[in-house]
């Protein structure tokens, strides 16, 4: 399968500490880590850890902090297209506790520093386009495009889905990953009237697993119960494992397992990228169903 991920390319600083502070409190700093970060950039480096081939269109800045995001992407193999701007590179500071919980700082970045029309001609050209959260408009003309070239979409619309108006891109959408509360969002805000009726809607639980809707029935997976170390990321890995394994043949419980243990590994981890392979998957149901 050959998968575009069109969205957020950012650098996240992760700083772990055992508690949150509380007002004028004081934590001390246990982990420090760098890395490439952003929702469309994470899905992509773990597609081709599943032995997909991945591409990614976005946008960085022109500093260091860019520079090592397209280096990370082009060492894990995947093919970018970004647009390059003036400004500083989106970077992510995340601050999180001993449960695992991510408080997320950002500075305005140039990570939305890009339209529909850069990209290039025939990026396209492939079997599945991955949307994630990105300025409404850019969404839908990408979705539009998509289609036009008989591309399936995906679309993670993310943590700004109640602020943002995607009523634009929700009805090119084949298939559509939210969370619990972005899945309230779409109720109570753009309704499903606006999800098209034949598209799969997968609606992640946390550690409490995820959920399938297709054709008016819903198949569940309850997940990994793990202790987690950096929830970052999670999202992102499930949903590539989700999509890797439908690519696969598996169309209900079984990706979702598939997709809950992606999720579940990079909450194992520090960062937003863990080491999502065939191997890591199996290796980790293995052990949870022994």
């Amino acid at each position: 399968m050959q998968v575009l991920c069109a969205g957020h390319v950012n650098w996240d600083v992760t700083l772990r500490v055992d508690r949150l502070p509380a007002p004028d409190g004081e934590v001390t700093i246990e982990q420090h880590h760098q890395a490439g970060g952003g929702s469309a950039a994470n899905v992509a480096v773990n597609l081709e850890g599943l032995d997909h081939e991945a591409s990614l269109f976005g946008s960085v800045g022109s500093d260091e902090s860019g520079v090592l995001a397209g280096r990370e992407l082009a060492e894990a193999g995947v093919e970018t297209h970004l647009v390059e701007s003036a400004g500083e590179t989106a970077v992510k500071y995340l601050v999180v506790d001993g449960g695992g919980e991510v408080m997320m700082l950002s500075n305005q970045g140039a990570n939305e520093a890009y339209r529909a029309s850069d990209l290039p001609d025939g990026a396209l050209d492939v079997d599945l386009l991955h949307l994630t959260n990105q300025p409404p408009a850019v969404a839908a003309e990408l979705a539009r495009r998509g289609r036009t070239a008989g591309v399936e979409v995906s679309f993670s619309p993310g943590r700004r889905f109640a602020d943002r108006d995607f009523s634009g891109t929700l009805p090119l959408a084949d298939l559509l990953f939210l969370n619990e509360r972005e899945a309230t969002a779409l109720v109570n805000g753009a309704g499903m009237d606006a999800v098209r009726a034949d598209a799969d809607l997968v609606i992640t639980r946390g550690a409490d697993g995820a959920d399938l809707r297709r054709d008016g029935r819903t198949v569940s997976h309850d997940g990994y119960h793990i202790d987690p170390l950096d929830t970052t990321g999670a999202g992102d890995a499930f949903a590539s494992g989700f999509l890797a394994a439908r690519a696969e043949g598996e169309t209900g419980e079984g990706a979702l397992a598939v997709a809950n243990a992606c999720g579940a590994i990079a909450s194992g981890c520090v960062g937003a990228r863990a080491d999502v392979s065939w191997a890591a998957v199996e290796a980790f149901i293995d052990e949870q169903t022994a």
